[in-house]
C-alpha cells in the first residue's frame, strides 16, 4: 500500500502532554461506569476527524475499497435478507412522527450502494462536503487509513483524555453548560428526536469540521458531528485495572488486555469496538452521548452515516513539539 506523503505525518495535529484524569461518569449511562483515575503518556492527534477530502486522496493513492463497497458474504450474515446481500451501508433517514424508541429500523435503513462517495445512497455525493468528515467507514477503513498515514487509532482512554480538553471532570468537553449564553458548541440533534429537528445549531446531517469551537486542547469536533472509533474492544462496563494495565496505550488496543477482550462484544462474526463523541443524531430524549466520558459498542463491520473517526501518534520519532498544535 502507498504511504502518505514523508514530512507531513503532524500536519493538522496537536500535541497532548501526557496527564491524569478521572475516565467515565456515574450521572449517565451504566457502561460509563466506574469513574477511575487514569494515566496516559503525551501524543499526537488529529485535530479534526478525518475529511472527505483527507479520505478521497488515500483512495486516490492506494485504490482502497472500503467494506461498505465490497460485495457481502452469506456465511458473514447468515439471517440477513438475501436481496440486502449487496454492498451498501446504513442511512438515517427522519421519521414523519414520533416512533416508537425501542426500535431503531424506525429510522435506520440498509441502503444498497451507500458508501463514503454516497452518504445517502444513489443518487447523492460528497460535492460541496469536502470538509465533513467522511463517514460510511468500517473499523478496517479507518485502521487502513491510519497505517497509510503512519499514524493509528486512539485507545478509548486516550480519546477521552483529549476529549475532555483538560477540564476533569466537566460534563461536556467545553464545561458543565449545554449551551452557554445560547451558543451551540456541537454538532448535535434539538428537538424530538427521530422526527423533530430544530435545526438550532444549522445543520441537519453533518458539518464541517472545525464548525464549532475547539475544546481547552484546540481539538474540533470531540463531541457531536460523527461518532468516531477507538482501537479498544467494547466491554458493557470500564474494566478497572493497576496503574499499567488496561489504559496504558498498548495494553487497551486490539489485541491486546484493553478495555474489553476479544469476544467479548457478543459473540457474532464480528467484534464489537469502542466508539466514541456521539454525533449529529444524539438528541437528551433518546441518546445524550455527545459527553466525553460516553461510549458504545460498534460491531467492526459497521458503516453508517453518521460514523467517521480519526488518527494518533504515538512514535518517539515524531516528537514533541516546541510550542503547541502544527496545523
Amino acid at each position: 500500500m502507498t504511504k502518505a506523503p514523508g514530512g507531513q505525518v503532524t500536519r493538522n495535529m496537536t500535541w497532548l502532554p501526557g496527564g491524569t484524569f478521572q475516565m467515565g461518569s456515574d450521572r449517565f449511562y451504566p457502561e460509563e461506569r466506574p469513574v477511575h483515575r487514569v494515566t496516559v503518556p503525551g501524543f499526537w492527534m488529529d485535530s479534526h476527524p478525518v475529511t472527505v477530502e483527507e479520505f478521497r486522496r488515500f483512495v486516490k493513492a492506494t485504490g482502497y475499497v472500503t467494506v461498505a463497497e465490497r460485495p457481502l458474504e452469506r456465511a458473514d450474515y447468515p439471517d440477513a435478507d438475501p436481496d440486502l446481500l449487496v454492498p451498501g451501508s446504513l442511512v438515517f433517514h427522519r421519521t414523519p412522527g414520533p416512533v416508537d424508541l425501542r426500535d431503531y429500523s424506525n429510522w435506520w435503513a440498509y441502503v444498497p450502494g451507500a458508501c463514503w462517495r454516497h452518504p445517502e445512497g444513489p443518487g447523492s455525493d460528497c460535492r460541496r462536503r469536502e470538509r465533513h468528515p467522511v463517514t460510511h467507514v468500517a473499523y478496517e477503513d479507518a485502521q487502513a487509513y491510519a497505517a497509510w498515514a503512519g499514524k493509528e487509532l486512539a485507545t478509548e482512554a486516550e480519546w477521552e483524555y483529549a476529549a475532555r480538553g483538560g477540564l476533569d471532570g466537566a460534563t461536556y468537553a467545553w464545561g458543565d453548560e449545554f449551551a452557554p449564553d445560547g451558543v451551540m458548541m456541537a454538532n448535535t440533534w434539538q428537538g424530538e428526536f427521530p422526527w423533530q429537528n430544530l435545526l438550532t445549531d444549522r445543520y441537519e446531517r453533518t458539518s464541517p469540521v472545525g464548525a464549532f469551537p475547539p475544546n481547552g486542547h484546540g481539538l474540533y469536533d470531540m463531541t457531536g458531528n460523527v461518532w468516531e472509533w477507538t482501537c479498544d474492544y467494547f466491554a458493557s462496563r470500564h474494566r478497572v485495572e493497576p496503574p499499567g494495565g488496561c489504559c496504558a496505550p498498548g495494553a487497551a488496543r486490539a489485541g491486546g488486555a484493553g478495555n474489553g477482550q476479544p469476544g467479548a462484544g457478543g459473540g457474532g462474526r464480528f467484534e464489537r469496538m469502542v466508539i466514541k463523541g456521539g454525533s449529529h443524531l444524539c438528541a437528551p430524549n433518546y441518546c445524550l452521548r455527545y459527553r466525553p466520558a460516553a461510549r458504545q459498542g460498534e460491531t467492526e463491520d459497521s458503516a453508517t452515516s453518521h460514523l467517521g473517526f480519526r488518527c494518533v501518534l504515538r512514535s518517539p520519532a515524531a516528537g514533541e513539539p516546541g510550542a503547541g498544535a502544527i496545523k
